[in-house]
């Protein structure tokens, strides 16, 4: 059983019964010229996620654990859109990497570097949490999955609605700090204190090294 330095105390997990989430790698986010940048935010931010992120990923698949990947995005019709969500601007119009967030759409799917393996799932939702109007406890549920290891984009919004939905439902949920990003690195450092305070109200804490260390030991016993 593979146990986590992690805050606020160590996080234990069987193989059989864990599964990786990376949230929203998308291009829109990230990409410099993307729908991230165009609002004034800064894309590295978020990009110094991807080299940690892969390399667990690397780890998580050679243990041939489960992968799951979302998207953040909507129909061409936009009739899945909220309308608070669409009035504020930017869903559906025309950006540099095709309209935005529009699912099929190059700025939609996933950066190069992260991009999902055959057989890897990816959920498509449409809100800010991975499991509001998607398929994905299903998914869990099929897969036995107990905990989880939730990384992706960003911290405070997409990452953080995911692990509270994870927590109300019973998962734990592991956060490697080095592969969550935010574009406002105070809003980084808030959310993710968040999660573990008050005896890990959310989840746990930890960094990417240290998770695979405890994987790596795993395969000397």
């Amino acid at each position: 059983m593979p146990t986590v330095d992690a805050k606020p105390s160590p996080f234990t997990f069987e193989l059989d019964n864990v599964a990786l989430l990376v949230i929203d790698m998308q291009r829109d986010f990230l990409l410099p010229g993307g729908f991230g940048e165009s609002l004034g935010n800064d894309v590295s931010q978020l990009a110094r996620t991807i080299e940690p992120l892969a390399a667990l990923m690397a780890v998580w698949r050679a243990h041939n654990l489960p992968i799951i990947h979302t998207r953040e995005g909507h129909l061409p019709d936009l009739s899945d859109c909220p309308p608070s969500k669409l009035a504020r601007g930017g869903i559906g119009e025309q950006g540099a990497f095709g309209r935005i967030l529009i699912r099929g759409e190059y700025g939609h799917d996933i950066v190069d570097e992260l991009a999902p393996l055959d057989g890897e799932l990816v959920v498509d939702k449409p809100g800010k949490g991975a499991f509001y109007a998607t398929d994905l406890s299903d998914i869990l549920e099929k897969l036995n999955a107990k905990k989880l290891v939730v990384t992706g984009v960003t911290t405070e919004v997409c990452v953080h609605t995911t692990v509270r939905e994870a927590n109300d439902r019973g998962y734990d949920c592991l956060v490697p700090a080095d592969c969550v990003g935010s574009y406002f690195p105070e809003f980084q450092r808030v959310g993710l204190e968040m999660i573990a305070a008050q005896g890990g109200i959310f989840g746990w804490v930890a960094d990417s090294p240290t998770l695979i260390a405890a994987l790596s030991s795993q395969e000397q016993k």
